[in-house]
C-alpha cells in the first residue's frame, strides 16, 4: 500500500505541474490593462472582511507559482471573477490554485482511504476537483445577477426621486449607491464603480455600458440603452425611470406567475412517485391484508 501510496502522490504532482502549464496563461496586453483597471478603480475598503483568514495571504504561493513560471492572469478568469464580484487580483490566484490543489488534495485523499478501483476513483477525484471551483464561479455568477436584477427597479425608484429633487445623473448615481450599500450591496458597489471610472476620465456612457457587460443582466442592458437614447435625444430622464421601473415590476410580477404555474407540472412526478404509492399502501393493504386471512381461514 505504501509503494501505490507513492505512485498516486507522485502522478498527483505530476498532474498539478501540467496543469499549471495548460492553466497559467502568457502575460498579454489585455490582461495587464484588466489588471490595472481593476486595481484603480476598486477600493480596498468596499471588500467586506469575511472570516479570520487572510485572502491576500492565501494568494500569495499561488502568485509565486504563476511568477515562477512567467504566467499571467487570464482575462477570461478574471473577467468571470469579476462578474461574481471579486475584483481584486489576487481572486484570480486563489482561484487557479484551487484548481491546481484541490485535485491533488482528492488525488492523495483517494490513495490514503480507497482500499478497491483505486484508479477509478483516482481519476473521478482529479476530475471533481478540477471542476469544482468552475462550477462554484458558475453559481457565483448566476446568483450576483439574480440579485441586481431584483435590486434594480428601488434603485431606480430612488434614482427617479432623487433627480427629481434636484440632483443631477452623476450625484444621484453616488446617492443611491451609498443608500443602497446596507440593502442592496451588489447592486451599490456597481454604481460606485461606475463613479470610479466617470472620475478617471471615462465618459459616462462608456462607464455605463461597462455595467452592462460586468454584470451580463438584460435588464440592466436594457436599462443603459434607454439612458443613452435619453441622453441622446434630451428627453426627461425622471420620467423615463419612472416607466423603466414599473415595466421591470410587471415584468418580475409576470415571471413569478409564470413560476407558478410551472409548479403544477413540477409537482406531477413527486405525486406519482412519492405520494400516490403511500397512499395506496395506506388505503389499500389493509383490505389487502383482511382479504388474504378470510382467504387463509377459508382454505
Amino acid at each position: 500500500m505504501s509503494m501505490l501510496f507513492l505512485a498516486v502522490f507522485a502522478l498527483a504532482l505530476l498532474a498539478s505541474f501540467l496543469v499549471v502549464f495548460l492553466v497559467l496563461g502568457r502575460p498579454t496586453k489585455e490582461s495587464a490593462l484588466l489588471a490595472e483597471v481593476a486595481q484603480s478603480v476598486y477600493q480596498p475598503s468596499d471588500e467586506p472582511r469575511r472570516g479570520w483568514m487572510n485572502a491576500e495571504a492565501l494568494a500569495k504561493p499561488f502568485g509565486r507559482i504563476r511568477r515562477l513560471f512567467g504566467g499571467g492572469t487570464d482575462p477570461e478568469v478574471a473577467r468571470r471573477l469579476m462578474r461574481a464580484g471579486y475584483r481584486r487580483s489576487y481572486h484570480a490566484d486563489i482561484f487557479v490554485g484551487a484548481k491546481l490543489v484541490l485535485p491533488a488534495v482528492a488525488g492523495i485523499l483517494v490513495a490514503a482511504f480507497i482500499k478497491q478501483n483505486v484508479v477509478f476513483f483516482f481519476l473521478f477525484a482529479i476530475a471533481v476537483g478540477f471542476f469544482l471551483p468552475e462550477f462554484w464561479l458558475a453559481r457565483a455568477i448566476q446568483k450576483r445577477r439574480e440579485e441586481i436584477r431584483l435590486a434594480l427597479p428601488d434603485a431606480l425608484d430612488l434614482l427617479a426621486i432623487c433627480i427629481e429633487a434636484g440632483l443631477g445623473l452623476d450625484q444621484a448615481i453616488v446617492k443611491v449607491a451609498t443608500e443602497l450599500k446596507i440593502s442592496h450591496p451588489e447592486l451599490s458597489q456597481e454604481l460606485l464603480q461606475i463613479t470610479l471610472e466617470q472620475r478617471a476620465g471615462n465618459p459616462r456612457v462608456g462607464a455605463w455600458r461597462n455595467m452592462a457587460e460586468r454584470v451580463g443582466v438584460d435588464s440592466v442592458r436594457s436599462f443603459v440603452n434607454m439612458l443613452v437614447q435619453t441622453e441622446r435625444f434630451g428627453t426627461p430622464i425622471s420620467k423615463s425611470l419612472a416607466i423603466f421601473s414599473d415595466g421591470l415590476r410587471t415584468q418580475r410580477r409576470q415571471l413569478a406567475e409564470e413560476n407558478a404555474a410551472k409548479t403544477t407540472i413540477k409537482l406531477v412526478l413527486p405525486l406519482v412517485f412519492f405520494i400516490m404509492p403511500s397512499i395506496f399502501v395506506v388505503t389499500i393493504a389493509p383490505a389487502v391484508l383482511t382479504i388474504m386471512k378470510s382467504f387463509g381461514t377459508v382454505i
